[in-house]
């Protein structure tokens, strides 16, 4: 199975599992300190009653909000592979014929969108109009304009168009916070270039995680969509647009009845900000984290696995001014409780830069109020030898290397710290833990070691029934780990 991003252009598949740790400062968009034009109206298609009394008016609703979707067409320039066979060389003398046939080529594709105000400001995915070189859109009266790029945005997958176009149908934008599970829905868009396409379905669910990033919250729907519905709107009973169809699951790139859709109250401030700049500003706080769960909330001595756990943080960032330290559970932001360690990065991002920021942190069994300043997030950002006589193989099932010089450079390491990995046995409790072959353990219940005879002493003198906590490095981020005992 994977999960397929839609246009007709060849376009990576999102990951199936989310990764472990997401760097706070990445987020929906900045506060401000004065309000925003609104591009759009929410002025629903059919009054409230219609959304939860009976059969929604789907006929009349697809008449009022088609007119408003536009089907997106792209060109893009392919390059092939720079081959240029040495004449010296019979070899790829005899090649170089082969290679004619793969220089620079014209790349066409098909997306959806959608108007959403009478000037002609369009809403569409951001994977659809990626790197094209020209852009068309195609009116539901027949008529194809160009349209140019206002803004883009890689991380919510959200891109901003205009066509020199007035007095144009528009789709409303609702509330996606309001959406229960069950609800009617209705996708329009140009599933394989057919246009104007309906299909309707209910909310399968909200809050998914497709791992696909730190904004993972997306509506699952059973409303047919297809590749080409891309940048689409997810209509509600009232005719209010309150999703942007996204993705899909899928064995054979088809529907099977799953699909998501980015909610649009995580778009609404991102277009604002296209709107405005053409680009989108994050808070950042400057710390990496990963979920609690029931072992490590033990491990911490916490009642509950709520909050986020902070992994890493990030040298001089605002998370090490604030006192943020590595550990760390933070359970409250800006006033507001963290259930979940994914609500922490949208909060994060959603703050405007600058302003000072109350933060409530669990250490050692105490809370701890301090206050961070958010940073502005760098679009470069995310977020943060030789063995030991032989090999060790502790009770957990590790095979173990302390992390020489030379090591550490093979490794990346600022430096040579702590205890190298070397394998691990099949389901064996470091396994079961999800500890791999080369993770660097830099910590073992909160002390840090260096030998493999520190871990061997760690685990000698651990509590038995208790889970043992490690910290480790993989690939450049830390995370705990919580091992069975």
């Amino acid at each position: 199975m994977s999960l397929r991003a839609w246009s007709r252009r060849r376009v990576q598949p999102v990951l199936a599992l989310i990764a472990v740790l997401a760097l706070i400062g990445i987020g929906i968009g900045i506060g401000r300190a004065t309000t925003p034009t609104r591009l759009w109206t929410d002025q629903p298609v059919v009054s409230a009653p219609g959304a939860t009394v009976g059969v929604p008016d789907w006929v009349r609703i697809a008449k009022a909000v088609k007119p408003a979707v536009v089907n997106i067409s792209t060109k893009r320039v392919e390059r092939g592979p720079d081959f240029r066979p040495d004449p010296e060389d019979p070899f790829e003398r005899f090649f170089a014929p082969f290679f004619r046939d793969f220089g620079p080529r014209t790349v066409r594709s098909l997306g959806s969108g959608f108007i959403i105000n009478a000037d002609g400001h369009v809403l569409t995915n951001n994977h659809v109009v990626d790197e094209a070189s020209e852009i068309r859109v195609r009116l539901s009266d027949g008529r194809e304009l160009g349209a140019r790029v206002i803004g883009r945005d890689p991380k919510t997958d959200l891109a901003l168009l205009k066509i020199d176009a007035g007095s144009l149908p528009v789709v409303p934008l609702g509330d996606s916070a309001e959406l229960q599970v069950g609800e009617p829905v209705m996708a329009i868009g140009n599933p394989f270039g057919l246009e104007q396409t309906v299909t309707t379905g209910i909310v399968s669910a909200t809050g998914r995680v497709i791992g696909n990033g730190p904004y993972d919250e997306y509506i699952q729907t059973d409303a047919s969509i297809n590749p080409g519905n891309s940048g689409g709107p997810l209509i509600n009973a009232r005719g209010q647009a309150i999703g942007i169809n996204t993705a899909i699951f899928s064995r054979s790139g088809g529907s099977i009845g799953i699909g998501f859709a980015i909610p649009v109250n995580l778009a609404k401030p991102v277009v604002t900000q296209l709107a405005e700049t053409g680009h989108v500003v994050r808070g950042w706080l400057g710390v990496a984290i990963q979920p609690l769960t029931p072992d490590l909330a033990k491990s911490f001595g916490l009642p509950s696995a709520e909050g986020a756990l902070v992994s890493s943080v990030v040298d001089d960032s605002p998370a090490t001014k604030a006192g943020v330290k590595a550990g760390d559970v933070i359970v409250e932001y800006d006033g507001k409780k963290v259930a979940r360690a994914d609500e922490l990065p949208k909060a994060v991002a959603a703050t405007q830069v600058g302003r000072a920021v109350p933060i409530t942190v669990v250490r050692d069994g105490k809370r701890l109020a301090l206050t961070a300043t958010i940073g502005r997030l760098a679009d470069n950002e995310q977020a943060a030898g030789r063995p030991e006589g032989p090999s060790a193989r502790p009770a957990l099932g590790l095979t173990l290397e302390r992390v020489t010089p030379e090591l550490a450079a093979q490794l990346n390491l600022d430096r040579p710290r702590g205890v190298l990995v070397r394998g691990v046995e099949d389901d064996s409790a470091a396994a079961n833990a999800g500890i791999r072959p080369g993770d660097v353990i830099l910590e073992v219940d909160h002390r840090p070691v260096t030998t493999v005879a520190d871990v061997r002493n760690a685990v000698a003198r651990h509590p038995r029934r208790k889970p043992l906590l490690f910290r480790l490095s993989r690939e450049g981020s830390s995370l705990y780990v919580a091992v069975a005992g």
